[in-house]
């Protein structure tokens, strides 16, 4: 069974940074294709970043380019959202996903963490 949990939501003002964590089993970790997605209430859930199994590509959704980093580390089985420059927009529950594909555009997502709120203030 393949689980991530996720890590590092929280409460900032606009203009801060805040880092994501999900950690996951070495399996998972050397087999899939990791990412971050984020939903709103009313909303589809939407891309934000992924990284591929290698580490190369990463892949961004437009709306995060230049301000949010995705990072994996083999040691920890971790992948990481370093969010910088936060706006008020990019409120919601942030779930880490993992798949097996990756396209030039986004993750397909086959499984789901279970979500860590962000809140940019403004």
């Amino acid at each position: 069974q393949v689980q991530l949990v996720e890590s590092g939501g929280g409460l900032v003002q606009a203009g801060d940074s805040l880092t994501l964590s999900c950690a996951t089993s070495k399996w998972t970790f050397a087999t899939f294709h990791m990412g971050w997605f984020r939903q709103v209430p009313g909303k589809e859930r939407e891309f934000v970043a992924a990284v591929s199994v290698s580490g190369d590509p990463v892949v961004y959704a437009d709306s995060v380019k230049g301000r949010f980093t995705i990072s994996r580390d083999n040691a920890k089985n971790s992948v990481y959202l370093q969010m910088n420059s936060l706006e008020p927009e990019d409120t919601a529950v942030y779930y880490c996903a993992t798949g097996a594909l990756l396209t030039y555009s986004h993750l397909v997502p086959q499984y789901w963490g279970q979500g860590t709120q962000v809140t940019v203030s403004s």
